[in-house]
């Protein structure tokens, strides 16, 4: 008997099935982007439509966040300043008077052999009492001395990985111990002091940046509240027809990232303008007293990681304001009323 054409023709398609069997998880994906987009333009649209209130939300949130940012900046310049004025310090060794030239390069030796040396200069006594009247101009009281009263002196140059106040502390205690040595010298004290007082205003100005962070998610939180006790019937009836928590709290939660993007924006702004303003009187002082010191502003990583924070910041507002007040938000109401 000869097949029926009609049977070859029904042949099953084995990727025909697969493409039914996902399509459903496809049109799923589909339909959950595109609602994701609608409401995203929504809540954009939303926002737009009342520009005095969203422009002044924007500006308090910009003013929270430039706030701590431009301390933060501030501390970073001081601490670079403070490391180049530490790669600068050197240590100086003054022998005893008795103590003999050969003693003296025997003992340099050995404190250049330490690793955390990186450069030692000798100076005998003999070339240190001519710098010294060269340099201060005592030629003739000088000629009265019977015996040059300048010892030998160790210049010592720590390496770059001890150049930290501890790590000249270690030093100067190692070159201390060493026999032969009267004093070392090293200016560390008021350089322990900048770095204890940069280290407390970075606490300071951490707190302060977590206290306006928790302002800046009471802001967003009061102004979703406003909006969702605006659309209270929008919920109520989304509500009804079976709508989700997560359908009813998306359009909210994308309106508290608007409001982080545009305050985000808006700290930026305010952070050029602060250091456009202030870059040029902080030069001439720096120039006054021979200082590369500069206003470091915030690169490009840094401004998209102030806003991205802010977006965050403003999805967390909402997201509080969300989660106390659409609970309250039942349709039994719309049967009481």
């Amino acid at each position: 008997m000869a097949a029926d054409p009609s049977s070859r023709s029904r042949k099953p398609d084995p990727a025909r099935g697969a493409r039914v069997s996902r399509s459903p998880w496809r049109a799923q994906a589909e339909s959950y982007f595109i609602h994701h987009r609608k409401v995203a333009r929504d809540s954009a649209d939303r926002m737009w439509r009342t520009p005095v209130a969203s422009l002044m939300t924007w500006t308090v949130m910009g003013v929270a966040l430039a706030l701590p940012v431009a301390l933060l900046l501030l501390l970073t310049s001081l601490q670079g300043v403070s490391a180049g004025w530490e790669s600068s310090a050197r240590v100086t060794a003054y022998m005893k008077l008795d103590a003999s030239l050969e003693k003296t390069r025997e003992l340099a030796s050995e404190i250049r052999a330490d690793g955390r040396v990186a450069e030692l200069e000798l100076i005998d006594r003999d070339r240190a009492l001519a710098e010294f009247r060269a340099s201060s101009g005592l030629d003739d009281a000088l000629d009265y001395l019977e015996e040059n009263p300048l010892p030998h002196t160790l210049l010592v140059t720590p390496e770059e990985s001890a150049r930290s106040a501890d790590g000249v502390a270690g030093l100067v205690t190692f070159i201390e111990g060493m026999d032969g040595v009267e004093r070392v010298q090293v200016d560390l004290g008021w350089l322990q002091r900048l770095n204890a007082m940069t280290d407390l205003l970075a606490r300071a100005v951490w707190a302060l940046a977590i206290l306006l962070a928790a302002a800046v998610v009471l802001v967003i939180g009061n102004t979703v509240r406003l909006s969702i006790e605006s659309r209270r019937d929008e919920i109520l009836v989304a509500k009804l027809v079976g709508g989700t928590d997560g359908f009813v709290r998306r359009p909210f939660l994308y309106t508290g990232a608007w409001f982080g993007l545009g305050g985000g924006v808006v700290a930026w702004i305010l952070l050029q303008l602060s250091l456009w303003w202030l870059s040029g009187p902080v030069e001439r002082l720096a120039g006054l007293y021979r200082s590369d010191f500069s206003l470091n502003g915030l690169s490009i990583d840094g401004a998209l990681a102030l806003i991205i924070a802010a977006m965050l910041l403003g999805w967390l507002g909402a997201w509080v304001a969300v989660k106390r007040h659409l609970d309250d938000i039942e349709p039994g109401e719309i049967a009481g009323g």
